[in-house]
């Protein structure tokens, strides 16, 4: 598939590299000749020097046959005339990165329809719903949701002393009457798509799935945090930060947002004045202690560096802040946070990559079911997909156990309406239903292809 990525910045290369490992036939286009060459260096694509709001530099990256047009440069503006003259010349898709929050109320639908945009991401926001959805079930180092919110796949990380330790799934099940699926098991380096006999080992980060009642039952066995926050301290006044403020204040917590810049402060004094707003530098031990640091509940780091945010994250865990995040984006530091013990990360990098990924596989259809929502797992070592099921799909009505799963795949969800199935031998699938699979190795583009046959 021929896909144009405009701004070549941290989320386009991201984007474009994660496009490029999939076999898609990736255009870049960025004004820097500096960062183009580098792309064109390090990657096989085509490159084009120049404004991506331009017609004539457009036309020279071909997106007249283009399948999917992604815009991610920093300018709101510059993306939306860059998707619009896109479409225009005949490219069949066009996702847009939309930041301002002015243009993220009512306005939106109006300029997504007058302007033939297929999407519009806001990274900021995205972010911003993840960190609230962790803070509202503080023991998840992750939370991903499929059909619409209404399924979760939840990642936590087994403690030390784990009453799970050297247990195997089957003996869990019974000795605690437990409920739930474990989807994925990622142990050091290593990642694994568990069957009944797969023993566990404090140390061992998994993600499940269960029905509500069953996570806060099992988080009560293990020991897990509980506490939903009720007072936040956030580091550093980003978007993120102002979306994030807005959710919780509307659910009734306590904000404090810590800021050096004063005109950045006084700005949000004003947009969130139940919030309170401090004017001074963050990363400074003490005005963080005097501001309350050892009361809070949850202290979350917003900076725009990665390496102030994952230190301050690491000052505040041990200081035993029940609930610490860091905004981490650059990958190769995802696993310096995790060494220091902060295992609840939030990159918008990688969220938008992930839904790039998934938009460009929707648009394969393949035969018999679609890509809903895609994210990567264990540092991007497997994936969890949802798939929404037409009547054309071959395998419908057919018992789970009646059908051969390909190696390292595994059906851990099926939505049906407003019911959740956590699935066993005996679900069937139908059309109308929508299939979360997860992936070990593989990139689907439709449920079939983790299917082998009938047994």
């Amino acid at each position: 598939m021929k896909i144009i990525i405009v701004g070549c910045g941290k989320i386009g290369l991201s984007v474009l590299r994660r496009l490029i490992n999939e076999g898609h036939d990736v255009v870049a286009i960025d004004k820097s000749p500096e960062i183009i060459e580098e792309i064109s260096t390090a990657y096989d694509a085509m490159c084009v020097v120049g404004n991506g709001a331009d017609s004539d530099i457009l036309e020279e990256a071909g997106a007249g046959d283009a399948e999917l047009v992604v815009a991610v440069t920093g300018v709101d503006e510059l993306n939306m005339l860059s998707c619009f003259l896109a479409k225009k010349m005949g490219a069949k898709h066009t996702i847009s990165r939309i930041r301002t929050p002015e243009y993220n109320d009512k306005s939106l639908v109006f300029l997504k329809e007058q302007l033939e945009i297929s999407m519009a991401l806001n990274p900021d926001s995205l972010a911003a719903d993840e960190l609230y959805k962790m803070l509202k079930l503080p023991g998840a180092l992750s939370i991903d949701t499929f059909s619409r919110r209404s399924f979760e796949m939840i990642e936590i990380r087994l403690h030390d002393d784990s009453p799970f330790d050297g247990m195997t799934l089957m003996e869990i099940r019974k000795k605690f009457d437990a409920k739930f699926l474990v989807c994925t098991v990622q142990r050091e380096d290593e990642v694994f798509i568990p069957d009944g006999n797969f023993v566990l080992r404090s140390g061992d980060k998994i993600n499940f799935t269960a029905q509500q009642t069953e996570v806060l039952k099992l988080f009560g066995m293990l020991g897990l945090n509980q506490k939903q926050a009720k007072s936040v301290m956030i580091i550093g006044a980003s978007r993120i930060a102002f979306y994030l403020a807005k959710q919780l204040i509307a659910s009734g917590s306590t904000v404090k947002i810590v800021e050096q810049n004063r005109e950045v402060c006084e700005k949000f004094a004003s947009l969130l004045p139940q919030a309170i707003v401090i004017h001074g530098d963050g990363a400074k031990h003490d005005l963080l202690l005097e501001e309350g640091l050892l009361d809070t509940d949850a202290f979350i780091t917003l900076t725009g560096m990665d390496e102030e945010n994952i230190l301050l994250a690491f000052y505040a865990a041990s200081h035993n802040v029940p609930q610490v995040i860091s905004k981490v984006n650059k990958p190769e530091l995802v696993t310096l946070a995790t060494t220091l013990g902060i295992d609840s990360i939030v990159s918008p990098i990688k969220i938008v990559s992930d839904i790039h990924s998934r938009y460009a596989r929707a648009l394969d259809n393949s035969l018999g079911s679609s890509v809903e929502t895609l994210y990567k797992l264990c540092d991007g070592k497997a994936e969890a997909l949802e798939f929404n099921v037409t009547s054309e799909f071959e395998y419908c009505d057919i018992p789970l156990k009646s059908l051969a799963m390909k190696k390292n795949t595994l059906i851990c969800g099926i939505i049906r309406g407003r019911k959740n199935i956590i699935p066993n031998g005996d679900d069937v699938i139908l059309p109308g239903d929508s299939v979360v699979v997860i992936a070990e190795g593989a990139m689907l583009s439709s449920l079939a292809e983790a299917i082998e046959g009938k047994r």
